[in-house]
């Protein structure tokens, strides 16, 4: 995939620009074939953005499809794009339950052979230690209701137990030495019982790898914002990041949108709540000084994998009865045809008050 006579990256007035102001940065998780075929996103990346995120890329069932066959093409052309405009890229995701490529699943438990993700830590990290410096090394090792430590019945405790987080991270570090290892987890921030308990567990996660000097240097906070959940509590959420930052660990907003609920409003409703769900949540996180930055997941809400669903739709039955619809789900900064919406201005304000 090529780019040929792509334009150069502006910051002026820009979420990027904005960001370094305040002494942070602001990205986007993307795909390279978007990019290349769209040239009104291509050129609002090149604008806004200073990381870049892969969304699919870097993902083992991506990568190694078969095994040992490496397919590195869609990330390599990323790597080159970003280069070219001086921008910075995160490393999402090695370890993460629902990115493996079913053979190495089926043989993961059969097996239990750690020589597999050995073999695929090494071709990418090996490959990309030089250029890429930040990675997620394990995604989503929480959930609730099924023990004790609050760790996912994923294939990687399954065939290696608790052990894999710590035995994972120092693989990184001895494949990567210079590289920032981070831990991302979702669904921490309402005032609910599961989203406390999972609060709660995930620091104790933190807690144990830090006493036991397993390396481990930031935590990825991803941010999926639901409009159909519980209430969020600026002082909660406030504590959570102080216990977070007292552990020594860096944090990025890693994957930023919003899930819509109420979607038989306006369309000029649903994007005050959006922006009103995303300035609630950023004035906390911004004030925390541990927060390194924002990526949202995704620019526009062309591209956004929050879909209005049958269940949204039967929630107003007879809502739609002129032939109209609700459209996308409206949870990014741009809106299906590239402009800014109230959620981009909430970002910029957001970012700005906190410089």
């Amino acid at each position: 995939m090529t780019l040929a006579g792509q334009p150069s990256r502006s910051t002026d007035d820009s979420l990027s620009q904005i960001a370094a102001g305040a002494g942070r940065f602001f990205g986007s998780a993307v795909r390279i074939e978007d990019i290349v075929r769209e040239d009104d996103l291509r050129g609002t990346v090149l604008r806004e953005c200073a990381w870049l995120t892969p969304e699919i890329a870097l993902k083992w069932d991506a990568i190694e499809r078969s095994p040992g066959s490496f397919q590195f093409g869609p990330m390599d052309s990323l790597l080159a794009f970003a280069a070219a405009q001086g921008m910075r890229l995160h490393g999402h995701t090695l370890l993460w339950h629902g990115g493996i490529p079913a053979w190495a699943e089926s043989a993961l438990v059969t097996q239990k052979n750690w020589g597999l993700i050995q073999r695929y830590f090494e071709a990418v990290l090996g490959r990309y230690r030089s250029t890429i410096t930040q990675w997620d090394v394990i995604n989503e090792p929480i959930e609730t209701g099924y023990r004790m430590d609050g760790l996912r019945g994923s294939v990687f405790l399954q065939a290696f137990g608790p052990d894999y987080i710590p035995r994972a991270l120092n693989e990184a570090r001895r494949l990567a030495p210079g590289a920032e290892l981070i831990i991302n987890e979702f669904a921490l921030e309402t005032e609910d019982r599961v989203e406390n308990d999972r609060r709660y567990l995930f620091l104790k996660l933190l807690e144990r790898l830090k006493r036991a000097g397993v390396p481990l240097d930031g935590v990825g906070l991803q941010a999926h914002l639901d409009l159909s959940k519980g209430q969020f509590r600026a002082d909660i959420y406030a504590q959570f990041l102080r216990n977070i930052a007292d552990l020594g660990l860096f944090i990025v907003i890693t994957e930023l949108d919003v899930k819509e609920h109420d979607y038989i409003q306006s369309v000029e409703q649903r994007d005050r709540q959006v922006a009103d769900a995303t300035a609630r949540y950023l004035d906390v996180a911004l004030a925390q000084s541990a927060v390194r930055g924002v990526t949202t997941w995704g620019l526009s809400d062309r591209h956004s994998w929050l879909q209005v669903t049958p269940a949204d739709l039967a929630r107003y039955p007879g809502g739609w009865r002129d032939g109209s619809s609700p459209g996308v789900n409206r949870g990014l900064p741009f809106d299906t045809a590239m402009r800014r919406k109230p959620m981009y201005h909430t970002i910029a304000n957001a970012l700005h008050h906190r410089a």
